[in-house]
């Protein structure tokens, strides 16, 4: 079958079949491209001691820094993280930045907490603290921390709060407004 384009006709149809052809050719390339790059940054999940941890503690000038403590294990953690997260969503990191410090096991950062980061997609700073000797930090992070989770820290230039408390998303963007006002 003959289809009879004329002059102006061809090089447009042309070209949108090249396009199109191109796109079947290379969407599965992108695809992998994309899964490839995607599993590279969760191979790199950030653990560190407290020692290396503490230093996250000091907000920039200007910043506020929510920093929650919690596991996926812990039911009430993972209930309050949407509320985190949309705080991650909601403002721009030289402003809010939330770093979620998860206390799950070492042993449990391949089987459960990277593929529930990639299954929640999770926006936040994760960074894992691998450090066994809570006596010796649960009490430089708050002094009055028993050590139960959820627990947030939100940290100013001016003002630090430890809160050792699940939050309802209304509580804590109230807890937060105080900082930025």
């Amino acid at each position: 079958m003959l289809i009879n384009f004329n002059e102006k006709q061809l090089p447009i149809t042309l070209l949108i079949h090249i396009i199109y052809i191109l796109k079947l050719k290379l969407f599965p390339l992108c695809l992998l491209l994309f899964s490839f790059s995607c599993s590279q940054e969760m191979s790199k999940l950030d653990v560190r001691n407290f020692e290396a941890l503490k230093a996250e503690f000091v907000p920039d000038k200007g910043q506020t820094l929510v920093i929650n403590f919690w596991a996926t294990w812990c039911a009430p953690c993972v209930k309050e993280l949407p509320y985190f997260e949309e705080i991650s969503k909601a403002y721009n990191r030289d402003d809010v930045e939330v770093i979620l410090v998860s206390l799950d096991f070492p042993q449990h950062y391949e089987s459960k907490l990277k593929p529930f980061i990639k299954k929640h997609v999770i926006v936040s700073r994760v960074i894992a603290l691998n450090d066994p000797d809570s006596n010796n930090w649960i009490p430089k992070v708050d002094e009055n921390w028993t050590g139960s989770i959820p627990a947030t820290l939100i940290i100013s230039n001016s003002k630090y709060k430890f809160y050792e408390q699940t939050f309802t998303k209304e509580l804590l963007l109230h807890e937060l407004k105080t900082f930025l006002n």
